[in-house]
């Protein structure tokens, strides 16, 4: 007698339990565990196996996480080939996700990448009118609407980006920002990232007042949350909203921008350059107050000072974790030091002490927020 096939349905527990221990071992940061766990339950699965999707988006993820771009693109290029449209559900490795990977993994860029971006959006399109038609939609259904609305805002942000740099020289670029933009602000209104695109486009547009107007907007919608608050954006995309608050000329909102970010991770290196770049534009401007005939107001001249002498602090404290963390960018590193040099050059070096006591405050804020925690 012919041996029995093995049972698909006794067999099948095997690589679900695989993929559930590759997604702990992800999770807990064990990169190269779940990769070997992934693959396997990959290999189990085979072609055309009840897993192959989720395992493959799975593989693809780690290797983002692990840095293999290449492999990453081979997986989600894999799952996209098995989920062309995004419509599988989502509990099997379907959806919109894939895509969007693929476009910030784009070797191509440019059309390449808004295409990915576009073929993510026309997903979240469909899974945002299938909620919307639901008559009484659960709280779980509609906080889904909710996100997968701000996920496309984010989407159509981030392919006006790519129109704004790439795209920059397509004759409708300009026309196509606006467009992409105007849907974002009407699909995710409060979505600090939605408003930090529109004061982009608004700066490479001249518009600088209302830049400063869509960046006041992006700051309130979080700027008095707690620091582990869901809503508060992360680190990178705070950065990057400090950034454009100095390029328009919001210096105050910058500075608490920045102060609340090297609070959440004094570590961080272009947070205090930022802050010491920011300080020094203040100061700068300060100065030049200063300097008017007209002006005689003493306090003027000591607040100029005291601005730049701030900023000597946050500058050495930038170059002192620039040289602790061999820090790979030089153009930063080298105007860190060009501002020292100019605020040395003007107050004179510092005095015995200074970058010791800057040093020490800091330590009494860490043990402050300690007791308080």
């Amino acid at each position: 007698m012919a041996p029995s096939r093995p049972d698909a349905k006794k067999a099948n527990p095997d690589i679900a339990k695989l993929l559930v221990d590759a997604q702990t071992q992800l999770e807990v940061g064990k990169l190269e565990e779940a990769a070997t766990l992934a693959q396997q339950a990959l290999d189990a699965t085979g072609q055309g196996g009840d897993f192959e999707l989720s395992a493959a988006n799975l593989l693809g993820t780690i290797f983002v996480e692990s840095g293999d771009i290449d492999e990453a693109r081979a997986a989600f290029e894999r799952a996209v080939f098995l989920d062309e449209d995004g419509t599988a559900d989502e509990k099997i490795g379907g959806g919109p996700e894939k895509f969007l990977l693929l476009a910030q993994l784009s070797e191509e860029g440019g059309l390449d990448t808004v295409q990915w971006y576009e073929r993510g959006a026309t997903a979240l399109r469909k899974q945002i009118a299938a909620l919307s038609e639901l008559r009484t939609p659960t709280p779980e259904q509609k906080s889904a609407l909710q996100e997968k609305q701000n996920k496309l805002g984010g989407v159509l942000c981030a392919v006006a980006e790519v129109y704004m740099t790439d795209l920059s020289w397509e004759p409708d670029a300009e026309s196509r920002c606006e467009t992409l933009i105007t849907e974002a602000m009407l699909l995710a209104p409060a979505a600090p990232e939605t408003w930090q695109t529109v004061a982009n486009v608004r700066i490479s547009q001249n518009r600088a007042n209302e830049a400063q107007t869509a960046l006041r907007r992006s700051l309130e919608l979080w700027q008095n949350l707690p620091p582990n608050h869901p809503d508060v954006p992360e680190f990178p995309i705070r950065i990057a909203l400090a950034r454009l608050l100095m390029e328009t000329e919001l210096e105050d909102e910058a500075l608490s921008v920045l102060e609340r970010l090297v609070t959440d991770d004094d570590t961080s290196v272009e947070a205090w350059y930022l802050g010491g770049w920011c300080l020094y534009i203040s100061g700068e401007k300060l100065k030049t107050t200063a300097s008017k005939p007209w002006n005689d107001d003493a306090n003027v001249n000591e607040e100029w000072k005291g601005s730049w002498k701030s900023s000597r602090q946050w500058i050495m404290q930038c170059l002192k974790l620039y040289e602790q963390q061999d820090y790979e960018d030089e153009r930063l590193g080298e105007h860190a030091k060009e501002l020292l040099s100019e605020i040395n050059k003007v107050l004179g070096e510092p005095v015995d002490g200074e970058e010791d006591d800057w040093e020490d405050g800091s330590d009494d804020g860490d043990e402050d927020a300690e007791m308080q925690g």
